[in-house]
């Protein structure tokens, strides 16, 4: 039972973490492709002008996503702790 327990934690953490990723990485990839496709169009080969914007689009995610990712990350760490006195027995 403890092992069956622990994998089920284990994955559900796992999930977790590509959840709580997904916002950030995903506003960066379409900003990214944006800028990308801006400087193909304009011919411009500025590095920042990749890179600041994918930034602030991270950031942006992470504001707008914020609330959602805690209170995953809240609820993961609740029902972690209420099922820690259950993997001992």
């Amino acid at each position: 039972m403890a092992q069956e327990m622990i994998l089920t934690v284990g994955r559900e953490a796992l999930l977790l973490m590509v959840l709580a990723s997904l916002p950030p990485i995903g506003a960066s990839l379409l900003v990214g492709f944006a800028m990308s496709l801006f400087q193909a169009t304009t011919q411009i080969q500025e590095s920042t002008l990749s890179v600041v914007p994918k930034l602030c689009a991270a950031v942006a995610a992470l504001v707008i996503a914020g609330p959602w990712i805690a209170a995953q990350l809240s609820r993961f760490a609740t029902s972690l702790l209420l099922a820690l006195p259950g993997v001992g027995s």
